[in-house]
C-alpha cells in the first residue's frame, strides 16, 4: 500500500492475475481499484494484447491499457516453460487469489490447475473466467465475449425489429462476467474468513449476460413469449423513448408513471393529454404508444436539448440528453462527484478516466497509477517477494522465462 494514500478495503489482499484480453483483467481492475495488490503476469517481450487494443493512439500508445491495468503491477513469465510454471508455484503461497481466463484445461496442462495450486495454498481463491465455464459439454470450446453475448440472450434483444441483432457498443459480455467474478471472489473471501479454506469461483461469460435477462426465461416457459428487439422503446411502457430536438440532437424522456405523465403534459402546454382516454392510464398509453410518441416528438422539435432540460427539470420529469465523452467531461454533476478523474501517466501526461465504482463513504477505492510498463515490477516481485538473486534473474532473462 502506498504511504501517500488512505487505507483501502482490499489492501491486505494479493492477487496473481494470469490470462489476457478483457474478461479476466477487468475483474483484476475492479479488485485493484479497492486496494488489492494485483500482480499481472504477462508473456515476456510482448505482454497482454490489450496493450495494443483501442480505437485511437496518443503519442504512439493505445488508451485502453492505462485504464484496464491501472493500479496493477506487471511481471513477465513464460507460462509455457517449466521454469515459468515453477515461478508461479513459488508465488502461489504468497497470494490470496489467482485470477485466470484461459480456455478450461490450459492451466491443468501446465501443471497449474486447481488441485496443484490448492495443495500449495489451502486458503487460495481461484477465479476462473471462461466462455462457457469449467464444466458442461461446451467447456472446451473457444469463447469470446461476443459469443457469450449471443448465447446469453442480449444480442437477440438489442437493436430494431426490422434489422439484424446488433452489438451494444462496448464489450458488455466480458465486463459483466468480470464484475460477477469480482463479486464471487469477495464472497469467497468472506467465506474463507469463517472456514479458512479457499475455493474456485467459476463463471462463463454467457452466464454473466444471462444473469441480467430479467424475466426472459419464465416469460417463455409459462406463456411462450419470446422477447424480440424493440429499438428505443420498452413495449407497452410509454412514454419512454428518445425524441428529436430543434438543434439536431436526441433527448430522452421517461414519463411512464401516471403522475409524471401528468407533469409532462403540463410542461407541453397540453394538460388535456393526461385525461385523454388514450393516455390517461398506464395501459392506455401502452396501447397507443406510437401515437403518443409522435405527439411528444412533434413538441420536442420546437426546442433545443438545453431548453427541454430546463422545462423537464422544472416540472420534475426524468429526462436528459444522450451523452458522449465530451458532455461527460464538462457536466457539473460529473465534476462535483468526481465521476471522472485525472491520473498521471509517465508517457501520456494526465489522462482522464472513469473513477472507481461503487463509492464507499469510509474506505473508498482510488486510482494511483495507470497501466504499468511491461515487466516493470519484475525485480520487486521476484527479489523482494520470492528472494531471487540478481544471478537468478539474469539466468531467467537469458532463457527468456521472464
Amino acid at each position: 500500500m502506498s504511504s501517500q494514500r488512505p487505507p483501502r478495503p482490499l489492501d491486505d489482499v494479493r492477487v496473481l492475475e494470469l490470462g489476457a484480453f478483457l474478461a479476466g483483467p477487468f475483474c483484476g481492475q475492479l479488485l485493484a481499484d479497492f486496494g488489492a495488490e494485483v500482480i499481472k503476469v504477462e508473456p515476456p517481450g510482448k505482454g497482454d494484447p490489450m496493450r495494443e487494443w483501442g480505437h485511437h493512439r496518443y503519442k504512439g500508445r493505445t488508451l485502453w491499457w492505462p485504464v484496464l491495468a491501472r493500479n496493477k503491477k506487471s511481471i513477465t513469465i513464460d507460462l509455457r516453460t517449466p521454469e515459468g510454471q515453477a515461478l508461479v508455484k513459488r508465488l502461489v503461497p504468497h497470494v490470496d487469489m489467482v485470477l485466470e481466463n484461459f480456455r478450461p484445461g490450459t492451466l491443468e496442462e501446465w501443471g497449474l490447475g486447481w488441485e496443484e495450486l490448492h495443495a500449495l495454498n489451502p486458503g487460495l481463491i481461484m477465479i476462473r473466467v471462461s466462455g462457457f465455464g469449467q464444466t458442461g459439454p461446451y467447456r472446451d470450446k473457444a469463447g469470446f465475449g461476443s459469443i457469450g453475448e449471443a448465447m446469453g440472450g442480449i444480442r437477440a434483444i438489442t437493436g430494431f425489429p426490422d434489422r439484424p441483432p446488433t452489438r451494444i457498443g462496448i464489450s458488455i459480455g466480458d465486463s459483466l462476467a468480470a464484475t460477477f467474478a469480482a463479486l464471487g471472489a469477495l464472497v469467497a473471501l468472506h467465506q474463507r474468513q469463517r472456514s479458512g479454506q479457499g475455493q474456485v469461483v467459476d463463471i462463463g461469460i454467457y452466464e454473466g449476460v444471462l444473469a441480467l435477462m430479467e424475466s426472459m426465461i419464465p416469460e417463455y416457459q409459462l406463456t411462450g413469449h419470446i422477447r424480440e428487439r424493440t429499438g428505443n422503446i420498452l413495449p407497452n411502457v410509454a412514454p419512454s423513448n428518445i425524441y428529436p430536438t430543434a438543434d439536431g440532437s436526441w433527448f430522452v424522456i421517461g414519463a411512464n408513471a401516471d403522475t409524471i405523465f401528468t407533469r409532462l403534459a403540463q410542461a407541453m402546454g397540453q394538460p388535456e393529454l393526461a385525461t385523454d382516454p388514450r393516455f390517461a392510464t398506464h395501459q392506455a398509453r401502452g396501447e397507443h404508444q406510437a401515437e403518443l410518441d409522435d405527439l411528444i416528438a412533434a413538441w420536442t422539435l420546437n426546442y433545443t436539448a438545453d431548453q427541454l432540460q430546463v422545462m423537464m427539470d422544472e416540472y420534475g420529469v426524468p429526462a436528459g440528453r444522450i451523452y458522449t465523452a465530451k458532455e461527460m467531461l464538462s457536466d457539473p454533476h460529473f465534476i462535483a462527484r468526481q465521476s471522472i478523474i485525472g491520473v498521471h501517466d509517465p508517457d501520456l501526461g494526465e489522462i482522464k478516466m472513469q473513477n472507481v465504482v461503487p463509492r464507499l463513504s469510509a474506505t473508498p477505492g482510488g486510482v494511483d497509477w495507470t497501466g504499468p510498463a511491461l515487466g516493470q515490477h519484475n525485480r520487486e516481485i521476484f527479489t523482494d517477494l520470492l528472494g531471487l538473486t540478481e544471478d537468478d534473474l539474469a539466468m531467467l532473462q537469458a532463457k527468456r522465462v521472464i
